[in-house]
């Protein structure tokens, strides 16, 4: 089980509102107590912080706001002395603006070497006024930016399939795929156990950048279409999911085999259908890539038994375990999104407008609890995201004008972003900032229902959400759920049930509206308080006669 930590909103040593790598550091127990096998860590390194680290000005360099270089190497040992692995961001699509390899491509002017390393083009129309494509940015608006040339003459374009201030790198490019083999060899070096990739997917686009007009039912990031396009395979996206990405990560696998121990590349790869994204997990590539399907299935008895089936079988033919994930830093928190009936798309995120067609938050509490207790039971690996183990839900009434994604200010507002699922999380009720530090600073700010989800409120409470995520991960490890290569779906429970077994433990999921006889057995563990009866949008694993 992989423990996600977004550093900005973990845990802060020095009181200035933001998170760093001292605070997680001396958080480390918590997360080894909660059972997890390792932690990952989003982007610490060198940045300007428009997108929260994810564009990055010095891959080899930790940025002050997080500490230094030193910092990282105490937080690797003390998560190493723990017994846990370290995963961390490697963002390859693109850099910062401010990253020397972009100012030098800006300085050396077009056909240089240096222009290279980024996709630069030419505009089109007269005086090359417009964009080389039609493509648009995930965060909105256009993925082209205009440079000034030195005489202040408008000059040639360059892709940002992100903010302007990502510029796209160009993978075609032998330096650039040499510069990141020498970044995995540096973080390799000091320790850490693996990457998880950014954007895993993007890296490569289509031969002459064709125009692309997405679907409106697909995710920002090519994730899943409607339901009208299940049936036929996704058209694929000219910057998404090219087969020229897979020769790139065939030789970041060759450079993990040169160290000792069990290193792994995770990819952040949104692909559709399953089958097309297990290529990103052969033998000779990625050892695992994020289940973006399953984090997007709606709470659906038919469609989620569907899902499971398909990833079991389509990373089985490739000799990979899936990888399940309900909630991470890009998506609504699942404690509050799998109750809504609105559609929202990835990447929109909520807010004061959605207030009143929000779910009471206890009740979509209990069905993130239900469909946690069916995550943890199935075979591979699982992902948490800091907080899910306390119940946070969503934030959504953050007021404007402190709102910092740039989906927020590159939409104009229509989108609201990611802020939600980002506000420091809660340690003690009782204490400034919730225990993120000591001086109640905060770089979003906190609800005051967070003092009701804090940790040390729930560590005592046997029926918190943080005793119920102990309680399986426990049992998943005692009945080596993550290990088996299999489940049996067990049918004869109704249309509205899923039931499992993996290995001895009998798994029922009561995804409708009406309480469930349980069979008979022992109740391991459950997601909510059973008796005979299974209740509604609850999940109990059995032992049964």
């Amino acid at each position: 089980m992989i423990y996600q930590i977004y550093p900005r909103s973990f845990a802060d040593s020095n009181g200035d509102g933001i998170g760093d790598l001292p605070g997680i550091t001396a958080r480390l127990s918590a997360v080894r107590d909660l059972g997890a096998d390792a932690v990952w860590l989003s982007p610490f390194m060198t940045s300007p912080q428009r997108d929260a680290g994810y564009d990055v000005a010095d891959y080899t360099d930790v940025d002050p706001v997080f500490g230094t270089l030193d910092d990282a190497k105490a937080l690797i040992a003390r998560a190493h002395e723990l017994g846990l692995r370290v995963i961390i961001d490697l963002v390859p699509n693109h850099t910062s603006d401010q990253h020397k390899w972009f100012q030098a491509a800006l300085a050396a002017g077009p056909g240089s070497p240096e222009r290279d390393w980024y996709m630069f083009r030419e505009g089109k129309g007269e005086n090359g006024a417009l964009p080389p494509n039609n493509w648009e940015s995930v965060f909105g608006g256009s993925a082209w930016t205009r440079v000034t040339n030195p005489d202040g003459t408008p000059g040639q374009w360059y892709l940002h399939l992100f903010d302007e201030s990502q510029p796209d790198l160009n993978w075609q490019s032998p330096l650039v795929r040499a510069a990141f083999r020498d970044i995995l060899r540096f973080w390799l070096d000091l320790g850490v156990d693996g990457f998880r990739v950014d954007v895993a997917h993007g890296l490569v686009k289509a031969e002459g950048l064709p125009d692309y007009t997405p679907p409106k039912s697909a995710g920002s990031m090519g994730g899943r279409p409607g339901a009208e396009d299940d049936e036929d395979e996704p058209e694929l996206a000219p910057y998404w999911g090219q087969d020229g990405v897979h020769e790139i990560y065939r030789e970041w696998h060759q450079v993990l085999a040169e160290y000792d121990g069990d290193r792994a590349l995770c990819g952040e790869a949104w692909v559709e259908p399953l089958s097309r994204l297990a290529l990103w997990v052969r033998p000779d590539e990625m050892q695992q890539t994020f289940n973006f399907t399953y984090l997007e299935t709606h709470w659906q008895a038919e469609t989620l038994r569907e899902v499971i089936r398909d990833s079991i079988d389509a990373f089985a033919a490739v000799g990979a375990p899936s990888t399940w994930v309900l909630s991470n830093h890009d998506v609504v928190r699942h404690a509050t999104r799998l109750a809504i009936s609105f559609e929202n798309q990835q990447g929109a995120g909520l807010g004061p407008r959605d207030l009143k067609r929000l779910p009471e938050r206890h009740f979509a509490l209990r069905r993130a609890r239900a469909a946690t207790a069916l995550m943890l039971s199935l075979p591979g690996s699982a992902y948490l995201y800091q907080g899910e183990e306390l119940g946070l839900p969503e934030i959504v009434d953050l007021p404007d004008e402190v709102r910092q994604d740039p989906t927020w200010f590159r939409t104009g507002g229509e989108r609201y972003g990611r802020d939600g699922c980002r506000v420091p999380i809660p340690w003690e009720a009782d204490a400034p900032a919730y225990g993120f530090n000591k001086t109640g600073a905060s770089w979003l700010p906190q609800p005051e229902l967070w003092a009701e989800y804090a940790r040390d409120v729930q560590e005592s409470d046997p029926a918190s959400t943080l005793s119920m995520y102990r309680e399986l991960i426990d049992l998943r490890a005692q009945y080596g759920l993550g290990a088996n290569a299999d489940i049996e779906l067990l049918d004869g429970f109704g249309e509205d049930v899923i039931a499992l077994r993996n290995g001895e433990v009998t798994v029922i999921a009561n995804l409708g509206s009406w309480d469930l006889y349980l069979p008979d057995g022992r109740v391991l563990g459950a997601s909510a308080p059973v008796g005979r009866n299974l209740p509604p949008d609850t999940t109990a694993w059995l032992i049964t006669a």
